[in-house]
């Protein structure tokens, strides 16, 4: 009940606040993007509830029944091995994110978040059905090879959700708030860059909750080469909006090319 009352409610706050702070003009047609965007996110989960229902907390937990995981071997206090668990999660999601895109077979389906032309609350859950269910896979194994806590890996669950819809929102923060807040997390200045359709710029910032990765592993990038009011987003050769409603996105990975 809980993840279902956060899903709307971080939705419809970060929707109101692109309305009254927001950083750029949209540029293409919000109605056909939320709905496909949204849509897209339905199936997704759908999926995932479907072929692997609870089947990333199961894992935790049978894990840590088992004693198996790392942060098994030792008698660690439950705070401790929430925290380490969280973080630990979110690397394993930083070199997910890298995955899909090093993969060219991964990037067929990443692909499909990366060409929306807008940024806002909606792109947040703008994946392919087929990479949310090999995300809960790799989810499953690391929360179990971790031996992450089974309540942690469900509360990331829900931090990871808000923060997608929060780093993707097209919200203007002031330059000082949003200076201090990339060191804790990862903010949607921060993360726009990594929406650029340059190479260069597409493949830095990958985190999604912690900026720390991105520091850490050399995949940080401040700022874009364009202002952030004006850069271009999405994909070079996917701008024609008519191949980006939900059955065209749904069909991409499967083309010849992407």
């Amino acid at each position: 009940m809980v993840r279902l009352s956060l899903f709307p409610s971080v939705l419809l706050v970060c929707a109101a606040a692109e309305r009254l702070l927001p950083r750029r003009v949209r540029v293409a047609d919000t109605g056909a993007r939320w709905f496909a965007n949204l849509s897209l996110g339905v199936l997704g989960a759908l999926s995932a509830r479907l072929l692997l229902p609870f089947a990333l907390v199961e894992a935790a937990y049978r894990a840590e029944a088992m004693r198996a995981g790392l942060l098994n071997q030792w008698p660690l206090y439950f705070p401790l091995k929430f925290v380490l668990s969280l973080v630990l999660l979110d690397l394993l999601i930083y070199l997910q994110h890298r995955l899909f895109h090093w993969s060219p077979a991964l990037w067929r389906l990443h692909a499909v978040h990366h060409t929306d032309l807008d940024l806002d609350a909606s792109s947040g859950v703008r994946f392919h059905p087929g990479e949310i269910l090999l995300s809960a896979v790799i989810k499953m194994a690391g929360a179990a090879i971790l031996g992450a806590h089974f309540l942690a890996v469900a509360a990331f669950e829900m931090i990871l959700f808000s923060s997608s819809i929060f780093n993707h929102a097209n919200i203007r923060l002031p330059r000082v708030l949003d200076t201090i807040l990339r060191w804790l997390l990862v903010t949607p200045d921060m993360h726009r860059v990594h929406h650029s359709p340059s190479r260069e710029e597409t493949d830095s910032n990958f985190g999604f909750n912690l900026p720390w990765w991105d520091r850490l592993f050399g995949t940080y990038r401040a700022q874009p080469r364009e202002p952030h009011e004006t850069m271009t987003l999405g994909l070079d050769g996917a701008r024609d909006p008519h191949t980006l409603d939900l059955f065209s996105l749904l069909g991409r990975p499967f083309k010849r090319s992407t």
